[in-house]
């Protein structure tokens, strides 16, 4: 700020030092029949003084009320180009050329300055008929289709609509505070939807999507999802008498049910966050109802298959037990003492088969040879099991094909392919 005080004092001293010395007739030099060189030297160190003292007085202005530095470059550039307009006129004037000089601008100028200021006047007129037919009012959440963009209307002014952009930055419908300025002249080519035009349309549909397992109950799902939305939405509901529902569909894991409600444009991320809350809650303490997650199943592997083992020759099939060569034998042992194997098969029973058996798949026949696991096959005798998850070693003279690598020619003896 202090260059800028130099440059005044320095301005305000010359421009009296010029018209003390057209005053005393010390004019230097004539321009025109009617003025001098220090006349045309007083307005221009007129039009300086005058430069530094707005720019002064700009920069205390923004220092006191905490502004930032960069409103202080936009005004000066401002300033500049009124000074530069101000030195062009002072410079017309002297010549005695002003009145031709009107007359050129009005002829041009004035055609150019219309069509550079077309775009604000359109903004003007959108802003005089947003403010009196009001198709949205400070405070309103719009979206600018078009655009992209959502917001809560913080400010309404003659050029410029301001929004505080929801979204955006979080991708959810929550304001970031993140300012967005819109040129009212698009308010005439850009479709505006008002998300709380009356106290009515205050309120929009939303859903609540959970996936639930085949097996869980329908009428306790249901139960639960409505009534945790009643309990959030409890005042909403009562403003609007509109009762949360459900809807459902079908998927390839469970069932889609969507809990569709009732909730307020600018606070719909937190209701439903809140409604999926209690519902997980609930979900947990109800053993009827169960959330579904995707798998991937394999009919080969089956249902009591827990995990798939791939080393070298060997690899966990689903073998039926009447298959299982020593099949009769064990049955008959279980039926001579089947007090032997509870504790096992209630083990298998609370937890599954952890570890599958071992077994041998016989040249030319579909069956199979048990090497170890007698007993857990024993145990799922007992159970019931139909068929039984197993390491099938591939039959002693088998041909085995090796194992190559991709681009070498030597055979891999860790990992080969079985029957």
């Amino acid at each position: 700020m202090k260059q800028y005080l130099k440059g005044l004092i320095i301005s305000v001293i010359l421009l009296i030092t010029s018209v003390i010395a057209d005053r005393v007739g010390l004019g230097l030099l004539a321009i025109s029949s009617s003025h001098t060189l220090s006349g045309f030297l007083s307005i221009v160190f007129g039009i300086m003084a005058l430069y530094y003292a707005i720019l002064s007085a700009t920069i205390f202005s923004v220092k006191r009320r905490h502004g930032m530095p960069g409103e202080v470059k936009m005004l000066k550039g401002l300033y500049r180009v009124l000074a530069f307009f101000g030195l062009l006129a002072g410079f017309v004037y002297v010549q005695g050329q002003l009145a031709v000089f009107s007359s050129f601008f009005s002829l041009f100028g004035g055609m150019l300055l219309g069509w550079s200021l077309q775009a604000p006047v359109s903004g003007v007129a959108a802003w005089v008929l947003v403010t009196l037919k009001r198709p949205f009012r400070i405070g309103d959440r719009v979206q600018f289709p078009s655009l992209g963009l959502t917001g809560d209307v913080m400010e309404l002014s003659a050029m410029y609509t301001t929004l505080n952009q929801v979204g955006g930055a979080i991708g959810s419908e929550e304001a970031v505070g993140r300012s967005i300025l819109i040129p009212n002249a698009m308010l005439f080519s850009n479709v505006v939807i008002n998300y709380t035009a009356q106290q009515e349309t205050a309120y929009i549909l939303d859903e609540v999507v959970i996936r639930i397992t085949y097996d869980s109950d329908w009428d306790t799902a249901v139960q639960i999802l409505t009534e945790a939305a009643r309990e959030v939405t409890a005042d909403i509901i009562r403003n609007t008498g509109q009762e949360p529902y459900v809807r459902a569909d079908n998927y390839d894991y469970g069932v889609y049910m969507r809990l569709r409600y009732i909730t307020l444009a600018t606070d719909r991320p937190r209701i439903s966050s809140l409604i999926l809350e209690q519902v997980f809650k609930r979900f947990q303490e109800n053993k009827n109802v169960d959330f579904a997650i995707p798998y991937v199943y394999s009919f080969k592997r089956g249902k009591f298959a827990t995990e798939s083992h791939r080393s070298g020759d060997r690899h966990t099939e689903l073998i039926p037990v009447a298959r299982i060569t020593d099949g009769a034998t064990l049955l008959a042992e279980l039926e001579q003492d089947p007090e032997a194997v509870m504790p096992l098969a209630r083990n298998i029973a609370d937890q599954g088969l952890l570890q599958p058996l071992i077994a041998v798949r016989n040249l030319g026949e579909d069956t199979y040879t048990l090497i170890a696991g007698h007993q857990r096959l024993k145990a799922c005798l007992y159970l019931g099991w139909e068929s039984v998850p197993a390491i099938v070693q591939n039959p002693i003279g088998s041909e085995v094909q090796p194992f190559r690598a991709k681009g070498s020619g030597t055979t891999s003896s860790s990992q080969t392919l079985g029957q």
